[in-house]
């Protein structure tokens, strides 16, 4: 199972940098919960896509060029500094903004800018930058931390969520899944049920994304002690 697990890994790193340059035509994909993304497009609602370092979520880029909307894709700092020069000479789409994560916080600011535009943001929520605020849950039967950013700003902004995971069924072929996106909070609600709001989205942000895991238990690539290991 790891070495499945690395080797499809470098294959979707290869589709990346292939999705990415514009070589689509090798590809063929499946589009399930297209029409959520559509709707959340021509209603001009904005919204907020959260994912995970889980299959590839680079073909999003193909469903959001079909709805024709403009998408903010937050990563962390060192790995957009990573691929930063590079993309920026392939990258063929002009609608895909890259909001990186710093220790500053100054990705808040983009974030919410966006949102404010009614814009698609994109993030992962399986993942934070030392020292940042976390929420913790059970995942798998046991303990993890989630950043809190994503779900705070979701209810900040009273935006739909969606739930969103691509993965690779075989070696040419992608299948996207987007989830009914939701809205958990209302400005009327006082902070107590605002914090019951965020609980619930991350709840069921984790469902989501033990689901697929489940599913597809090779393209989970979060290599980090994910899990809170108990000092003795």
């Amino acid at each position: 199972m790891i070495y499945k697990n690395y080797f499809i890994f470098g294959q979707v790193l290869l589709d990346k940098v292939a999705i990415l340059a514009g070589f689509t035509n090798k590809f063929s994909f499946d589009f399930e919960g297209e029409e959520h993304l559509v709707n959340m497009s021509e209603n001009k609602t904005g919204g907020l896509l959260i994912s995970a370092h889980i299959g590839n979520f680079e073909i999003a880029g193909q469903l959001l060029k079909r709805i024709k909307t403009k998408v903010n894709i937050v990563m962390l700092e060192s790995e957009h500094l990573k691929i930063k020069n590079y993309l920026s000479s392939i990258y063929v789409e002009n609608n895909v903004n890259i909001i990186p994560i710093k220790n500053d916080l100054s990705h808040i600011f983009e974030i919410s800018k966006a949102f404010e535009n009614k814009e698609i943001v994109c993030i992962h929520g399986d993942r934070f930058v030392s020292g940042s605020k976390t929420l913790i849950a059970s995942f798998f039967n046991k303990d993890a931390e989630f950043p809190s950013g994503p779900f705070y700003l979701a209810t900040k902004f009273n935006i739909p969520v969606s739930y969103v995971f691509a993965m690779k069924e075989n070696k040419s072929h992608y299948h996207f899944y987007a989830s009914k996106p939701e809205v958990y909070y209302l400005p009327q609600l006082n902070l107590k049920k605002r914090e019951n709001s965020i609980r619930k989205m991350l709840n069921d942000y984790i469902c989501n994304l033990e689901l697929y895991i489940k599913k597809y238990p090779t393209q989970w690539f979060n290599y980090y002690n994910f899990w809170i290991t108990k000092k003795s």
